[in-house]
């Protein structure tokens, strides 16, 4: 058959374009090569520049048109439906007769979802099969194992044979991660849907290629994002089988929360018995929340249930809700010693997104306990050492365009050794920001003094409460609650004058709101029968109804700054300055003590008539209200103080901008002390001087006094005396009060490189530290010592005897680690009891990091805390139940 010029050039150019498909156009995924070379006549130039393909512009399955005119071919679709990028860094060659890709050295090819590498790799367009190979260097060492990815699936193998249009293929020797752990196969066929079959496996959570452990299989079915499930399994540690072999295994591979059963920690208890502890169900809710329903159940009666409630949506919100509910026993029953009690535990956290709600926020820290749960049901070694435990709720928000501030909190207290309560619900409290009455609005500049004039307001209410925690939620409880409200309004002007002299004055106004009164009345003594005899005494009611007191005050003061500064030159010390802030002050304040105000009354407190003074709204013994009642007396007081601080700078090599720096020698001096104007005796109050500094960044020290200017009888009661009359003294020291405070810190400064805050492990690892600060390791630093001294010393003089009655108080801590070996971490933490000369608390810590293993060992050696827990398990979440626990508890001392 003859062609004429023409259908020859036709067949010319569609082979050519067949050439460039061959090339261009051609799927991606793991497969089988042949261990051929292709023909050095078809090898082209190294080519390393990435190139994207726009697959539809080239149809593979195009080839020279050999119809007559007017007959048409059915359309055969493309198994190419994506681009196709690709790279070699050795050469890419083809087999136009078998229509074969080769492609030598790191190939890389990335083709949808599928991204394929390895050291070869084969393209047979003819089967839609892709093999991939290692190959072997110069010294005979195998190099660029396959490793297939495909979306957020990967693994890696030594073979790989894979048919990408009906995505099935044969894997040899594969390594793939599934969740938190890795498959390890000899054999795996990839069936559609991408779930496979495997021969002669194993799973662990260790990412080494030859893993530390192993639960190992004869065959399995892995199901993506579901479950992996295996024929009779057994574990493996350091590739000696142990004894421990299992009928089928069933391990999650879900992503996100799954539900579960927690398997419990069992052994047993001197004094409580066998016992399971931990053990219940996961529930896995949604992505939003999750549930923890664990307890513990002891065979000598004890439980506890332990419902641990966790949310959190992103930008919005997250907390946790802990409920814990325990019976624990001791002793032997129906004998003396048999003791049961009922112990609880509240806690709750909740913290909002500053993004949510910029204008309001809401948070809660609640952690409330019963006066026994930590003795019986400790988390944490600062639950066990801790005996006072405090709780807030809060909502604060802006109101009226951000012109009104409201804030509102239900709070607690509680000390487990006094069992004494302390609740407030609620408090609340709401202020106005501070206007000018007088100023024009936008006036800035040329202000006058009434220009200066401010108007303030605020108010708090409160609902308080203080009982024993048995007697909480009773009815004695709710009658025992203290409330009130305060209103203040604060009028205000600041002028400056001398350029140097800034003088204020404040009107404050103050209003106290009651819904109850204390009346005092004298009861005469009477026979309550023919032989019984009642003395008289006064009788104390608290009176319902609302009560109102207040008080007003004016307040002037005047202060300036003074600055000294001597200069040296040619020495180490370049200049000294002092910085003096005196400031005086008077205030002014009626006597709310008269009758006509009716906030002060006078009761019979003996049957031969001596009266005692009292405030209806309670006197701090038989009632007390929650602000106060207002002050009694006339007040014309003029208040003198004076500060000063002193510092020095110095010649410093470290600063190369200026070349000094400055050091504190004094951080404050004051002195300060009144007199009351209105007074007819004793006018002068007693003089206070403080100081503080700190000593070469460490040492902090502190020093407080009291002296009197009067002389005082043996009995301690001041006369209207000076001391100058008498003794020829200015002043008398009443009390003075050292403080030091030392903490330091040696280290080794040579600090690690820590990962970086972006890296999967780095998040989990801060998210571990915030929920078990106890259990973080610290591996930046080879060694470290740090201790803590605080010494506190005052003394009173005692008028009776003519002598200072001294206390001296001293606390020791210290703690430190090291680290043995990159993998061995020894820390400990303890301290000295100056007053029974013996250690504190100490606590020994050993930490063995195990690669994808962790060994821990804690040891209390003495005190009625002295116990040692110690336990090795794996890292890795999905396989926490694996691991080896043993211990004695304190509470079997």
């Amino acid at each position: 058959m003859k062609y004429t010029a023409s259908e020859i050039r036709q067949v010319l150019i569609f082979t050519f374009l067949l050439a460039l498909n061959l090339i261009f156009c051609f799927a991606v995924s793991p497969g089988k090569s042949y261990a051929q070379e292709a023909d050095s006549s078809l090898l082209i130039t190294p080519d390393t520049i990435r190139m994207v393909v726009d697959t539809s512009v080239f149809n593979v399955n195009k080839i020279a048109d050999t119809l007559k005119p007017g007959q048409t071919r059915p359309k055969k679709k493309s198994s190419i439906t994506s681009k196709v990028e690709y790279s070699a860094t050795d050469s890419i060659s083809l087999d136009l007769e078998r229509q074969k890709v080769f492609m030598y050295r790191d190939a890389d090819i990335k083709y949808d979802k599928i991204h394929q590498k390895a050291a070869f790799i084969e393209i047979d367009f003819g089967t839609n099969m892709l093999r991939a190979r290692p190959l072997l260097d110069s010294a005979g060492k195998s190099y660029g194992k396959p490793e297939f990815i495909e979306g957020d699936q990967s693994f890696s193998s030594d073979q790989i044979d894979y048919n990408f249009s009906t995505t099935k293929g044969l894997i040899k020797n594969v390594i793939t991660k599934e969740g938190e752990g890795y498959l390890h196969g000899e054999v795996v066929k990839k069936l559609q849907d991408n779930i496979s079959n495997m021969r002669h496996g194993g799973y662990t959570t260790c990412n080494l290629e030859h893993p530390h452990f192993s639960i190992k299989f004869t065959k399995a079915k892995v199901i993506p994002n579901n479950k992996i499930i295996t024929g009779p399994a057994f574990l493996t540690i350091e590739d000696v089988p142990l004894p421990l072999v299992l009928p089928f295994g069933m391990f999650p591979n879900k992503r996100g929360q799954t539900s579960g059963i927690l398997i419990p920690t069992y052994g047993e208890s001197a004094n409580r018995g066998f016992y399971l502890e931990n053990g219940g169900y996961y529930f896995g809710i949604n992505d939003y929340m999750e549930l923890r329903l664990v307890g513990d159940i002891y065979s000598r009666g004890s439980w506890a249930l332990k419902p641990l409630f966790n949310y959190r949506k992103r930008y919005k919100f997250n907390g946790s809700f802990n409920f814990s509910y325990a019976i624990n026993t001791e002793g032997i029953r129906e004998t003396e010693s048999f003791k049961r009690n009922r112990d609880f535990r509240v806690a709750w956290t909740h913290s909002q997104d500053p993004r949510a709600r910029p204008k309001s926020r809401f948070s809660a820290n609640v952690n409330f306990v019963s006066s026994q749960y930590n003795r019986y049901n400790p988390t944490t070694t600062q639950d066990l050492l801790s005996n006072t435990f405090q709780s807030s709720i809060s909502y604060q928000t802006s109101l009226f365009k951000d012109k009104i501030s409201f804030s509102g909190a239900l709070s607690h207290s509680q000390n487990t050794s006094t069992k004494l309560v302390n609740l407030s619900l609620p408090s609340i409290s709401m202020s106005a920001n501070r206007f000018y009455p007088l100023r024009r609005p936008g006036k800035v500049t040329n202000l006058k003094w009434y220009d200066n004039i401010s108007v303030n307001y605020s108010m708090t209410a409160r609902n308080d409460v203080s009982v024993i925690d048995s007697m909480l939620f009773k009815p004695a409880m709710f009658n025992a609650f203290r409330n009130g409200m305060q209103h203040k309004i604060p009028i205000s002007s600041s002028i400056k004058f001398l350029k140097h002299f800034t003088m204020s004055n404040t009107l404050d106004f103050t209003e106290r709101w009651y819904s109850k009164s204390l009346q005092r009345t004298w009861v005469e003594g009477f026979m309550v029968d023919d032989t019984t005899f009642q003395p008289g005494y006064v009788r104390n009611d608290t009176i319902d109804g609302f009560k109102a007191g207040r008080d007003f005050g004016f307040t002037s003061s005047l202060s300036t700054t003074l600055y000294g500064m001597v200069q040296f030159k040619r020495t180490p010390v370049r200049a000294i300055r002092h910085v003096i802030k005196p400031s005086l002050s008077f205030s002014l304040r009626p006597d709310f003590g008269r009758p006509e105000f009716g906030y002060y009354k006078e009761v019979q407190v003996d049957t031969i008539g001596n009266f005692q003074r009292y405030s209806v709204f309670g006197d701090g013994t038989n009632f007390s209200s929650v602000y106060g009642s207002p002050p009694d007396g006339r007040s014309g007081r003029v208040n003198m103080s004076i500060s000063n601080n002193l510092e020095m700078k110095v010649r410093s090599k470290s600063d190369t901008i200026t070349g000094t720096k400055k050091i504190m020698l004094i951080e404050s001096f004051s002195i300060g002390t009144s007199y009351d104007l209105a007074k007819d005796s004793l006018q002068w109050a007693l003089v206070s001087i403080n100081a503080r500094t700190t000593l070469f960044k460490k040492l902090q020290i502190s020093y407080s006094s009291v002296w009197d200017p009067y002389v005082v009888t043996t009995t301690g009661r001041r006369i209207n005396q000076f001391e100058w009359d008498k003794n020829h003294r200015l002043l008398r020291r009443d009390n003075s009060a050292w403080s030091f405070s030392l903490d330091y810190n040696f280290a080794s400064g040579k600090k690690t490189k820590a990962p970086s805050p972006k890296s999967d492990e780095a998040k989990q690892e801060q998210e571990e530290f915030v929920l078990n600060p106890q259990n973080y390791i610290d591996w930046s630093n080879p060694w470290n010592f740090g201790f803590r001294y605080n010494l506190n010393y005052t003394g009173r003089n005692m008028p009776a005897t003519q002598t200072v009655k001294s206390e001296v108080v001293q606390t020791l801590g210290f703690n430190g680690d090291i680290s043995l070996t990159p993998k061995w971490k020894v820390s400990l933490a303890s301290g000295y009891d100056f007053k029974s000369h013996k250690l504190s608390y100490t606590s020994v810590n050993i930490y063995r990091d195990l690669h994808c293993w962790e060994m821990r060992f804690n040891w209390i050696p003495i005190g009625y805390y002295k116990s040692w827990n110690f336990y090795i398990k794996v890292k890795a979440s999905v396989l926490q139940d694996l691991k080896l626990n043993r211990k004695k508890d304190f509470r079997d001392n």
